[in-house]
């Protein structure tokens, strides 16, 4: 299938071998519990795929990352849900860089080492709250004369056994007991993190989403970002260069593996002609609204603008794979269902979209005052 072929294409110039070495895995294997894809994936150069060439990186485009993330994907969603969340955080930490007066030695340690070392870093925003606003985490940090003093959960958490950093935001109390928001690199290795499962579904097992624990974990206050009254937006900033990544990265994650499902009709030769022109064309929509979207952030397209974008994408896209996977589905037929753990698998895996945030309910008056020429609010 062309749009599949387009993306194989790029995954092999930025990871060659990647591809073969995770076809070597049956769906089965690629997706349990324990599975091997993410140290695969570490050995084809994986992490380094968004890291600067200064960095030793692969220095990918937003469109060349989207289609690596739907090659990959195709043939394991865990992970693509794994790398997603590997990707938009060290996007957000490379933007902080291109920013920041200076940053401190153990920073740059971090950042020089995701691409030469191969170094994977977990997202520690999420913690299992409804509703829950990433500004105000419950995880907090006390700064003392050692380092920040950390406790809490993040939960869940993907790469929770692989991650070499945990990067985690938290809500700081300095020494003259005023609160701000930061971001700590945290060695994954660290006394006092512990994980405990979480993740009790079967579908996308193998992105490692569980539970990590933190108890009295001491940080180097040099691997802490923090905001301070005179620069109070500075990780907002960054957590919208992050957050347009996620939503591109994720978005290309479920196209992949509903990639696969129509794949299969086509090369079952299930339906006619036209049945199978229009199951593509709901597919290729969908990849069009992200890749559009991925040229236009390429090309600088960036604020309120930029993340209506990717959202209409996100949500347009979301509708568009559920279409897709359920034709697919009943292209293939129920034979097909029935002996094959692929097509409910990738079915159930590709309506994982809808669960990510920001869901679709708790931005609607947002999106619907800036359609109507507000400024976007996003919380």
């Amino acid at each position: 299938m062309r749009s599949l072929t387009v993306a194989r294409e790029a995954c092999e110039r930025f990871h060659p071998g990647l591809l073969a070495a995770l076809e070597d895995l049956t769906l089965t294997e690629r997706e349990a519990e324990g599975s091997p894809v993410i140290e695969i994936y570490r050995r084809h150069n994986g992490p380094g795929l968004l890291v600067p060439a200064s960095y030793a990186g692969g220095e990918a485009s937003p469109l060349e990352a989207v289609r690596v993330q739907r090659a990959l994907s195709a043939l394991s969603p865990s992970l693509g849900i794994a790398t997603a969340m590997h990707h938009f955080t060290v996007a957000m930490l490379f933007a902080l860089a291109e920013t920041a007066d200076r940053l401190t030695p153990a920073q740059v340690k971090v950042l020089s080492g995701i691409a030469a070392d191969g170094l994977l870093l977990a997202s520690g925003w999420a913690e299992g709250r409804t509703d829950q606003n990433i500004l105000l985490p419950s995880v907090t940090a006390e700064l003392t004369p050692e380092g920040y003093r950390v406790n809490g959960s993040k939960k869940p958490c993907s790469l929770s056994s692989a991650m070499d950093v945990l990067t985690a935001s938290v809500a700081v109390t300095d020494a003259d007991g005023n609160g701000a928001l930061a971001l700590l690199l945290i060695p994954g290795n660290s006394p006092g993190i512990t994980t405990r499962p979480f993740w009790a579904s079967p579908v996308l097992a193998a992105a490692q989403s569980h539970e990590v624990l933190l108890d009295n974990v001491l940080v180097p206050e040099e691997l802490a970002i923090t905001s301070t009254p005179d620069d109070a937006d500075r990780l907002d900033d960054l957590q919208q260069s992050g957050f347009l990544w996620f939503e591109l990265l994720a978005s290309a994650t479920y196209t992949g593996a509903a990639s696969t499902l129509v794949n299969a009709v086509f090369e079952a030769g299930r339906g006619d002609a036209q049945s199978r022109a229009a199951l593509a064309t709901k597919l290729d929509a969908a990849i069009a609204l992200l890749e559009g979207t991925a040229r236009a952030v390429e090309a600088g397209l960036s604020g309120d603008e930029a993340v209506a974008s990717v959202l209409v994408a996100r949500y347009a896209g979301q509708d568009l794979l559920a279409a897709t996977v359920d034709l697919a589905a009943e292209m293939l037929g129920g034979i097909a269902f029935i002996k094959s753990f692929d097509v409910a698998y990738l079915a159930s895996a590709v309506r994982a979209l809808a669960f990510h945030p920001p869901s679709r309910a708790s931005v609607a008056t947002q999106l619907d005052e800036y359609f109507q020429g507000q400024q976007l609010r996003l919380q």
